[in-house]
């Protein structure tokens, strides 16, 4: 293909967001495949994203929902209004089969699509930053998967309606996890479920504190039965609708939405629940085991829409326009550097998430057909958490370089940059804050001992990477990954309060092995299907600068990497990068 020309466009909108972004493209063709069925379904995708989602993006993002608690008369109605550009938009992504396709086979297939795909739309769907988009789509695909796991049938009208193509037929799903009293600490829950004497009918009474999609018709929530345990042992798992089966509105009170510093586009509340009508999930007590199931789901989701494609494409465009010092940005050596290494970041973010994705999805294919792969649900539960967090981190990075690039008008609220920012800081917090990820990965350690997982599939995976002009790196990484062998045993003969202080480290450690790896089997890949190793040099460059250490910083070496200057085209705009160009030595 010919190197990607950004100063064709004015801005990172109304455009085909597939067509723009290769790194996405590879992902998915490396990893499932790609014929024809399945890149005509994310390539019109990403032209709807494009040119109609993420224009009503911008409208929805001046027109945030508001809430009527009471109407005219002083009557109770709990009710979100919503811009007709936000109505549109959820038609247009429900009705392309964003949530239906993973559950239930699209038209013309025998089997729903696999997790790569429908996560690639979600990254897609990313380009909008519309979290009053994502976030409700993420949990609703996230409820659906509780109900197709751990219903008996009993809500099956749920499960239809959250996986349903035809818009007028579907609903959305949230989760009310936060109470004042506990915010990360779920087990200090104060929700009560009395039951009714109806099998399976609870009412419930309490509060919850952060309520996104406060208006679902399907709110996952979790709440003790009398006399049940204390902490997250005792609790037990409801389905929480607006309206009663009896067509009755529900008893609870919409108190207030929050003041947000971004995701204005959702809807976020205060519910005080006055013996709301709910519905037990699974057997009792074991709703936080099936609320993990979700949280696993909706971190993939967070990770996903951590990618900050958009901020990066916003700076290559701008880069490719803008005249400064007698030349554009594009030819400034510092704004080379500068882009080559977001792109670079970026590329390994999409790397490392995507083999969470991975392994997410083949754990959840073996549950389907009734197996156990053990080893994949093992690495789905370190790397999730572990992508979960730094994507999170990077988000909010991206965005505010990319807003620097932009200069005073990326500071302006005509510019999406200001959203893009603004959105990208609860990245970190939605899902889990980055200390809850990093002691979650402690936990995937100790309780699902998952480090020897890592260890022992990512000795196998640079062991395949057999290319000799790839030597010299692969060999790097091996180093690396036996030196996180080592940490990971420190880890584990270590007290807790210093395994604690370690964790983020730690979470640190595995994230750069896994994206050294999984950026070394996709150049690998490159060079022998495409005869291109422009993969190669973005493998090269993300192991030189996260496990390289230099004198002064490498300033006063003579032989200093100078590969942004002189490969700018092929790394930030996709040009091929003949095999010769960059040959390393083979070691010995």
């Amino acid at each position: 293909m010919e190197p990607i020309d950004y100063s064709e466009y004015e801005r990172g909108q109304d455009c085909n967001y597939w067509e723009l972004d290769p790194a996405i493209r590879r992902t998915v063709e490396r990893r499932i495949g790609l014929d024809d069925e399945t890149e005509g379904r994310l390539r019109e995708f990403g032209e709807t994203v494009g040119k109609q989602v993420s224009p009503n993006a911008d409208v929805v993002a001046d027109n945030p929902p508001e809430l009527r608690t009471y109407d005219r008369n002083g009557e109770r109605v709990n009710e979100v209004v919503y811009h007709p550009k936000h109505t549109e938009n959820e038609r247009l992504v429900y009705e392309s089969g964003l949530i239906a396709d993973i559950f239930e086979p699209p038209e013309g297939r025998d089997e729903p699509v696999s997790h790569v795909e429908h996560f690639a739309r979600f990254y897609l769907m990313s380009y909008a930053s519309s979290t009053g988009l994502g976030c409700p789509a993420a949990m609703t695909g996230g409820a659906a998967l509780l109900l197709e796991k751990f219903d008996d049938g009993d809500l099956e009208e749920y499960y239809d309606a959250l996986t349903a193509r035809d818009y007028d037929e579907h609903i959305t799903a949230a989760m009310f996890l936060t109470e004042k009293q506990g915010g990360s600490d779920v087990g200090a829950n104060d929700t009560v479920a009395e039951p009714t004497g109806e099998d399976g009918v609870y009412e419930l009474t309490g509060e919850k504190w952060f309520c996104s999609n406060v208006d679902s018709e399907a709110a996952m929530v979790l709440a003790r039965r009398p006399d049940a345990p204390d902490g997250t042992e005792g609790l037990s798992l409801f389905l929480v609708p607006r309206t009663r089966r009896n067509g009755e509105p529900n008893d609870f009170l919409y108190r207030r939405l929050k003041d947000k510093l971004g995701t204005v586009s959702v809807p976020t509340g205060e519910v005080v629940f006055e013996g709301a009508e709910g519905y037990l999930l699974g057997e009792t007590e074991r709703g936080f085991k099936y609320m993990s199931e979700m949280l696993n789901m909706q971190r993939l989701y967070n990770a996903v829409g951590s990618s900050t494609g958009r901020a990066l494409l916003e700076s290559r465009i701008h880069v490719a326009n803008r005249d400064a010092f007698g030349k554009k940005l594009k030819d400034q050596p510092l704004m080379r550097r500068d882009m080559v290494e977001m792109t670079v970041k970026h590329e390994a973010a999409v790397a490392a998430t995507f083999e969470a994705v991975e392994q997410y999805g083949r754990r959840e294919r073996a549950e389907r057909a009734g197996e156990v792969d053990e080893r994949a649900y093992r690495l789905m539960r370190i790397l999730t958490p572990v992508v979960k967090y730094r994507t999170g981190r990077m988000a909010v990075d991206n965005a505010s370089y990319a807003m620097e690039i932009k200069g005073g008008d990326g500071y302006v609220e005509e510019f999406v940059h200001p959203r893009l920012l603004r959105n990208a800081q609860v990245a970190p917090i939605w899902e889990g804050a980055s200390n809850i990820m990093a002691l979650d990965v402690l936990r995937s350690m100790a309780s699902e001992l998952a480090h020897r997982a890592f260890v022992d599939e990512f000795e196998e995976r640079l062991d395949a990477v057999e290319d000799p002009r790839l030597d010299e790196t692969v060999e790097k990484v091996r180093e690396e990954l036996d030196a996180l062998a080592d940490a990971f045993s420190a880890i584990e003969t270590a007290d807790r309060e210093v395994a604690q202080h370690e964790a983020k480290q730690l979470a640190d450690f595995v994230f750069d092995v896994t994206a050294a790896t999984c950026l070394l089997e996709r150049a690998e890949w490159r060079l022998e299907g495409a005869d291109d190793a422009r993969e190669k040099l973005v493998a090269e460059l993300f192991v030189r600068d996260r496990f390289e250490t230099q004198d002064a910083r490498g300033i006063v070496d003579d032989e200093r990497d100078t590969t942004p200057l002189e490969e700018y085209d092929a790394i930030v705009r996709y040009d091929r990068v003949a095999p010769e160009r960059a040959v390393a030595e083979p070691t010995d």
